[in-house]
């Protein structure tokens, strides 16, 4: 017998709409989709226009699911009653292995963070949209590595 999750619904929810919807669906599936120019451009968040060279001649393209930590920080202060009984916790920013960026966080205590360390995409479903979220990736030391 298979428990039903039961989805949190009291956190903020983005606005999904003809341009984003294709990010949201494959969250949905566990994949993470990022928009790819035919200039040779990469981006995240979805927009209707490439933010390199303004065309439209784009398409959704998925992602290895690998990404670099480039930056975070440690909230100590909910700024929203939802995130009440999470602080503290991390706001990143991650590179993907393909180029674009995401904002996000990182699933493993924040002390273990650094600058350059490899994180892997995990799909936080129990949420009424999913979430992209990261964690970081352990070799078989049990140690993190850090490129």
């Amino acid at each position: 017998m298979s428990a039903m999750k039961e989805l949190q619904t009291d956190y903020p929810v983005p606005e999904v709409d003809h341009i984003n919807r294709p990010y949201w669906d494959g969250l949905k599936e566990g994949k993470l989709f990022y928009q790819a120019c035919a200039c040779g451009h990469h981006w995240l968040p979805p927009r209707a226009l490439c933010p390199q060279c303004l065309g439209t001649e784009w398409q959704w393209k998925m992602a290895c699911g690998q990404a670099e930590l480039i930056s975070w920080v440690v909230y100590h202060v909910a700024y929203h009653p939802a995130f009440k009984d999470k602080v503290p916790y991390n706001v990143a920013i991650v590179a993907l292995d393909e180029g674009p960026r995401l904002m996000t966080n990182i699933l493993d205590d924040s002390e273990h963070l650094s600058i350059g360390a490899k994180v892997s995409l995990l799909v936080d479903t129990t949420l009424a949209v999913p979430l992209a979220q990261f964690q970081l990736v352990k070799n078989t030391g049990g140690t993190y590595e850090v490129l």
